[in-house]
């Protein structure tokens, strides 16, 4: 709108009636035609001129049948479906087309000096009704030449005059066409922000008039829109990439959402960041990458899994695209199973967990796969000294659809035979994954997606066993637009793993070993925007597990090893949930979410039953019960509540809290002290109940100097119950009554944890500090089934300090260096503390579970990145990284261990690389 001062436009309003009783005379219909010729139409069958701009009409089609109807209803009609609206000086048979605004026939009050007491009436009723009057305002000439030029959103409608109206859209990337998540949407000079969801959708009430809208996200170029508020609509945007912040390292969530979100202990790494950070053999590996973030850990230097606030690595529910992969790891976690180049990153919850997933106790690590290039074909590769990494992005249908593919391989036999140490020259250590993904975007209302992924990994450390493992997943999303305030997605998946041992010695011992778990998930959830106070998700999952718990046969005809396959399990497993963002200021975020999660366990089968008030072994044994196939063995499930808050003090320091229960029905079984590749999953049945457990969080989060930097210190509390350990010497795999050597009990966690960054310039990086505890308690009435007197004792991996550095210095364009220091508490170990003799024999007396700790963990990685030169037209863009991974040389140990010589105790330590470790890798993209 505009503010009329001239004396045409105060004429115009004095003189203008609108059109009420005005027949058109003849019948008209209009069958897709454009507005224009139907305008023109008008015209001459009513003899009134029409006045507008052709840029107005443009492109813009009608439908309708008329018969002798009034000329306003016809326009009424015809401008229903667009932004006009229409003016009508009757004495002059003259129509105006005004884009978005209105003319109006009276003044606002206090237009003019004169109180007249009609207006007064009026303005009074409308004061009665809380209709605010018509706005009229100046827009602010802008400093220099526009970039883009001001949108204007809706109609003005007379009858529905706001303060505020409703702006929604979608935000894209402009280059690959994908959804930008988590991007910042704020109007500029208030405290109103909003967030984008994971397609992209926003939704942000923003006063009438002019306003001027700031969107913000990592990666993403950050603009200004001028935005006129006529009434409720929506804008959308395809927003640039920010190269230059392709440049930085750092491992950063969106610059505001960290502030602004309502979730606690959530992390985001993008893979592209991670390319400088120095890491063994000079392998990018976002999840190694996760180590130095608060709160995140594992056991030892090349341990599988991560322990994410004090759980086991069980507890983490690890994503490939929306589908479960079991061991995202290779080489016993030294390499990441993850083409880095094909990764977009990877969201991590450790507090707040969003409602739709569920099963685990601990995490949820979300990671997602690019969309391909749109545009033109594309990739990215490396050679290093251990892997060769390739991915291609092949547009198939110009800003629509692409297909990325990805392909890497080892050739680490060369390491194992040059190492100096005969008992491994005829070892062996090789892998490889693959991953395609098709992409295609229908519309802005419609996209789908389809990923494949396979891994597998074999190695022989001794010359007579061959391990394998491998991984296998299919998925598919659709997302979707139900309406203007509804969204969906729609996904489906398959993920299957497994392992295998292949035994070739001497004797008549040989034998192949096979296991596998796979699992089909389909899930629907919906996002309803109801208003700006309001926003709801709600939606179903359900999932069907088929687990083969084991076999061993004879590798051969002269075997003697005997046949065995312990009995399939299945399960399904199911969940309702609804949950509602609750807006009840500029200030207070609140989330409140139930979940009803429901498991059952299936036949064909049988289980046996115990005798009660004694420990389960062979001899208490009650009952053997036989189940059918289908038949339901044993059911669990129960509410899980997922609750979280933000309070803003200003628009970039705010305080958060959240709770959440959860239950996980799925288990594994290892009496190692690390997750191993050849561990076995378990599902709950009639002896073994879920885990379940709560976690509480609180923080402070604040971001200075225009997001430069960011800080945020953030407590939890954990309990956790049915947790399982195993009795000593336990027997787990083919075991057909593994529940004879299981024990299930309490946990408890607590930790605070302190995280700094500096986001941006030529020096940036991170400093993460972790204190915390992870306390486990096995107490039963009988000895045989109790740890440590029933006392709580510290886990595995009970580290109760960790300190991560990284820091990133950029000298030139060129050149670049960068640092990783880490230094962690040493974990628990159980030492001998004495001996004794019985019957003649000498035996070693050991200490409480847990009671001692190994040496403290510390290690400093130095990086060199060499950039090529920057010219445009270039066949392919290349850099160098010269990495040097332990350079103190530390000989941190992996394990301590003992043994008995000549009637002496000794102790042992194992390490995974005690020695500085050289690398070099070439790093091309086209």
């Amino acid at each position: 709108m505009f503010k009329p001062t001239n004396l045409l436009v105060c004429t115009l309003i004095l003189l203008g009636v609108f059109v009420r009783g005005q027949d058109v005379p003849a019948k008209m219909e209009f069958d897709s035609i454009p507005l224009k010729s139907a305008i023109l139409q008008l015209e001459k069958s009513s003899g009134y001129q029409f006045f507008f701009l052709d840029d107005w009409v443009n492109n813009k089609y009608v439908n309708g049948t008329f018969d002798a109807d009034s000329l306003s209803t016809i326009l009424d009609q015809l401008l229903n479906e667009t932004e006009l609206n229409y003016f009508v000086r009757d004495s002059e048979k003259r129509i105006f087309l005004q884009q978005n605004s209105l003319v109006y026939d009276e003044l606002p009050f206090g237009f003019v000096d004169e109180t007249d007491s009609l207006q007064l009436a009026e303005q009074q009723n409308r004061i009665n009704q809380n209709i605010p009057p018509p706005s009229f305002y100046d827009v602010p000439k802008s400093e220099g030449k526009r970039r883009y030029p001001p949108v204007r959103i809706g109609k003005t409608d007379r009858d529905n005059l706001r303060s505020f109206y409703n702006l929604s859209g979608q935000i894209l990337n402009a280059r690959t066409g994908e959804a930008i998540p988590d991007l910042a949407i704020q109007i500029k000079g208030s405290n109103r922000v909003a967030v984008t969801d994971e397609q992209g959708n926003y939704q942000i009430q923003i006063p009438a008039g002019y306003n001027l809208l700031t969107t913000s996200a990592m990666g993403i170029e950050g603009t200004e829109r001028e935005v006129i508020m006529y009434n409720d609509g929506r804008l959308n945007l395809r927003l640039k990439e920010g190269l230059e912040e392709l440049d930085e390292v750092v491992v950063e969530a969106d610059a505001v959402s960290n502030v602004v979100d309502s979730q606690t202990g959530t992390e985001q790494i993008d893979a592209e960041e991670s390319k400088n950070i120095p890491l063994v053999l000079g392998e990018r590996n976002i999840l190694e990458v996760a180590k130095a973030l608060p709160g995140i850990s594992s056991a030892g230097e090349g341990a599988t899994g991560l322990n994410v606030r004090g759980g086991k690595t069980d507890q983490n529910l690890v994503l490939l695209d929306d589908a479960v992969i079991y061991n995202p790891t290779h080489f016993f976690g030294i390499f990441q199973a993850l083409n880095p180049f094909t990764t977009e990153r990877v969201n991590i919850y450790k507090g707040s967990v969003p409602m739709e997933f569920g099963g685990r106790l601990s995490s949820v690590f979300d990671i997602e796969t690019k969309n391909g290039n749109v545009e033109k074909l594309s990739g990215e590769g490396s050679i290093g000294p251990v892997t060769g990494n390739l991915a291609l992005e092949i547009p198939l249908k110009k800003e629509a659809s692409s297909v990325i593919v990805g392909a890497r391989g080892a050739y680490a036999d060369w390491i194992l035979r040059s190492l100096d140490d005969e008992s491994l020259n005829n070892s062996q250590a090789s892998f490889f994954d693959g991953i395609l993904k098709y992409h295609h975007k229908f519309n802005e209302n419609s996209e789908v997606r389809g990923t494949a992924y396979f891994s597998r990994d074999d190695f022989s450390i001794t010359s007579d066993s061959l391990y394998n493992y491998s991984n296998r997943l299919f998925s598919t999303r659709w997302a979707h637009r139900l309406g203007e305030k509804t969204n969906g997605v729609l996904t489906a998946g398959n993920s299957d793993y497994r392992f295998g041992i292949d035994f070739d010695g001497e004797g008549n011992r040989d034998f192949e070993l096979d296991y596998a778990i796979n699992e089909t998930e389909l899930r629907y959830k919906l996002n309803t925007r109801l208003n700006d106070k309001h926003s709801f998700d709600y939606g179903f999952s359900g999932k069907f597990y088929s687990v083969n718990p084991g076999s061993i046969e004879p590798a051969g005809s002269e075997s003697d090893i005997q046949n065995i396959e312990i009995a399939r399990e299945r399960a399904v497993e199911g969940a309702l949930f609804l949950g509602d963002e609750i807006k009840l200021s500029d200030k207070l975020l609140v989330n409140l979410g139930v979940r009803y999660a429901f498991f059952a366990a299936l036949g064909d089968g049988t289980q046996r039953t115990y005798e009660e008030g004694f420990p389960r072994n062979e001899s208490t044994v009650r009952d053997t019960i036989t189940y059918d196939s289908g038949e339901v063995i044993e059911t669990y499930g129960g509410p899980e509540a997922r609750v979280s808050a933000r309070y803003l003090f200003t628009p970039d320091f705010s305080i958060k809290a959240s709770f959440n229960n959860s239950y996980q029905f799925l288990h594994t079984l290892t009496n190692n002290t690390t997750v191993s590749p050849i561990d076995t999953w378990k599902l709950s049945d009639l002896n073994i109940e879920p885990q379940t457990g709560y976690q509480a969080a609180l923080g402070l989060y604040r971001n200075f100097n225009d997001n430069m930097y960011e800080a945020s210190i953030e407590g939890y509390y954990k309990r956790m119950q049915n947790v399982l350990d195993f009795k000593t010497g336990a027997n787990l795999f083919l075991n057909e009554n593994v529940e004879t050597e299981i024990l299930q009990g309490d946990g408890k966690a607590y930790g605070v944890e302190f995280l700094l960054k500096k986001n941006r310039g030529d020096f940036n990086g991170w400093l993460s500090y972790t204190y915390s505890r992870s306390l486990y308690r096995f107490d039963s009435p009988f000895s045989s089934e109790r740890i440590n007197n029933g006392e709580f004792f510290p886990s595995n991996f009970d580290k109760p300090h960790d300190v991560s550095l990284i820091a990133n210095y950029r000298l030139t364009r060129r050149f670049s260096f960068s640092m990783n220091f880490v230094y962690q508490t040493g974990r628990p170990v159980t030492y001998p503390i004495g001996t004794f003799r019985f019957n003649n024999a000498d035996f070693v007396a050991f200490s409480e579970r847990n009671q001692f700790r190994i040496p403290d963990f510390y290690r400093l990685d130095l990086g060199i990145n060499i950039e090529g030169n920057h010219k445009k037209n270039k066949l392919a863009h290349s850099f160098v990284t010269i990495q040097v991974y332990n350079v103190l040389g530390r000989n941190n140990p992996y394990s301590v261990f003992f043994v008995t010589e000549n009637g002496e105790v000794r102790a042992l330590q194992s390490s995974i690389f005690a020695i500085p470790v050289p690398s070099i890798t070439y790093n091309f993209k086209f």
